[in-house]
């Protein structure tokens, strides 16, 4: 196989040591010298002295967890290109597996040019992004957190034989809220929990005395005080992160003002108008996937760095099913939130598309490929610069009447009828 690159090394990252192989050509053969480093900064800055040393144009490393990001923030400072690799893309082979011998596996992928690197997985391009890619992704994780809790305060109100569910949508809603803490502090009378309900309620006075008439102990309500502080707890975090994101988008704003470039809130009021892409949604997706679109040759390449198409099985001329990949997950669920969100919205094409594809794939794979065109469609706006305009629910209406008749045919050939189609004037 031909060398593209001379001097090269590969690193295996693990969390207290990396083992290094420097590969250096030598007329046709291939020098290799291997050594193990910690994880310090001082033993890191050894290293990235050992390759400079070392004359190496180019590293290459695999994404593993988040041991790489330091290695990598140090290692920046070298005279070389560093590439980030999906470790699912460089696998060894299998019953060789040693960390020296990953090492020189991924410095000589490295030297025939076989490492691609992950552009959504690059620190360098835009360390803002990666700055604010945090705190999202922590503000989520409380969210699911948050979830959790009111999930347990309503099995715990099930397990005294309370249906406050029953008749309240949201039991942390203000008159839900006020009848939990009655309960705390030792109000068990049913129709004195019931007055503290407010007259604009659906349910009749009748219907909240029979949902709040249960067997409410001393263990239910210190469960319920527990789980309550826990959420009050998760709300003023989440809340914190809010501001924190606001203060560096605020920051982020005023150097992008100074360099010329599109401030950051102008792109999430521009996504903000596709149908389903709220504000949060838009601050999420830009702080995966960044601002600069030109790290993707097209839309397809993001799609499918999201995980949001499904991977090629092809074998003796026959293409077999296959799931969507893993992909990039923070950014694949929200977009697959906002998919369900546009499938609901009014006269718009992603609705038209999701109720499209609903009838013949399922809802699942539907909402999928809603996802997919969101991001598609993220994509252009980013590159382009372009305001979002609507195809509208009658997109699939205005096709070519060919296609539109070949599809009504394969119809009715799988309900079993046999279909001629003439022209009228030809039938008359």
């Amino acid at each position: 196989m031909d060398v593209i690159h001379e001097r090269v090394a590969g690193l295996d990252v693990h969390k207290d040591t990396v083992v290094a192989c420097v590969r250096i050509m030598s007329g046709a053969r291939a020098g290799r010298t291997c050594r193990t480093f910690g994880t310090t900064t001082a033993e890191l800055t050894e290293l990235r002295d050992w390759l400079d040393g070392s004359g190496c144009t180019q590293v290459a490393m695999e994404a593993t967890g988040v041991y790489w990001k330091p290695v990598w923030n140090i290692l920046s400072d070298g005279g070389f290109d560093l590439i980030l690799a999906n470790a699912a893309h460089i696998k060894a082979v299998p019953g060789r597996k040693t960390d020296m011998n990953d090492a020189m596996w991924i410095a000589d992928l490295a030297a025939c040019g076989l490492i691609r690197g992950t552009p959504g997985l690059d620190p360098g391009a835009e360390q803002k992004q990666a700055d604010l890619r945090g705190p999202m992704r922590t503000r989520k994780q409380l969210c699911r957190e948050q979830a959790s809790h009111v999930q347990r305060l309503q099995k715990t109100l099930e397990e005294a034989n309370i249906k406050l569910a029953s008749v309240i949508s949201d039991i942390l809603g203000v008159n839900g809220r006020r009848m939990i803490e009655a309960m705390i502090a030792g109000v068990r009378k049913p129709h004195k929990l019931a007055e503290l309900a407010d007259r604009r309620l659906r349910a009749s006075p009748k219907q909240l005395y029979d949902a709040l008439h249960g067997r409410l102990t001393d263990h239910h309500r210190f469960l319920l005080g527990l789980h309550l502080r826990q959420y009050d707890a998760l709300t003023e975090a989440i809340a914190a992160i809010d501001d924190q994101v606001e203060a560096q988008l605020t920051a982020m704003d005023q150097e992008e003002a100074v360099s010329g470039q599109a401030r950051f809130r102008t792109l999430i009021t521009l996504l903000s108008a596709i149908p389903g892409v709220s504000a949060l949604s838009a601050t999420t997706i830009l702080s995966e996937i960044g601002r600069d679109m030109s790290r993707f040759d097209t839309a397809g390449h993001l799609v499918s760095w999201a995980g949001l198409c499904p991977g090629q099985n092809q074998s003796a001329g026959k293409r077999r099913a296959t799931r969507l990949r893993k992909g990039a997950p923070w950014l694949k669920t929200m977009l697959v939130q906002c998919g369900w969100a546009a499938s609901r919205a009014k006269n718009s094409y992603f609705s038209a598309q999701f109720r499209r594809l609903k009838s013949r794939r399922g809802p699942q794979k539907a909402v999928c490929a809603v996802a997919a065109s969101l991001l598609t469609t993220i994509y252009h706006m980013l590159r382009d610069g372009t305001a979002y305009q609507d195809l509208g629910t009658d997109h699939f209406d205005r096709r070519p009447v060919e296609v539109k008749a070949k599809r009504l045919v394969g119809l009715l050939t799988k309900l079993g009828f046999d279909v001629e189609l003439r022209p009228i004037a030809e039938a008359a």
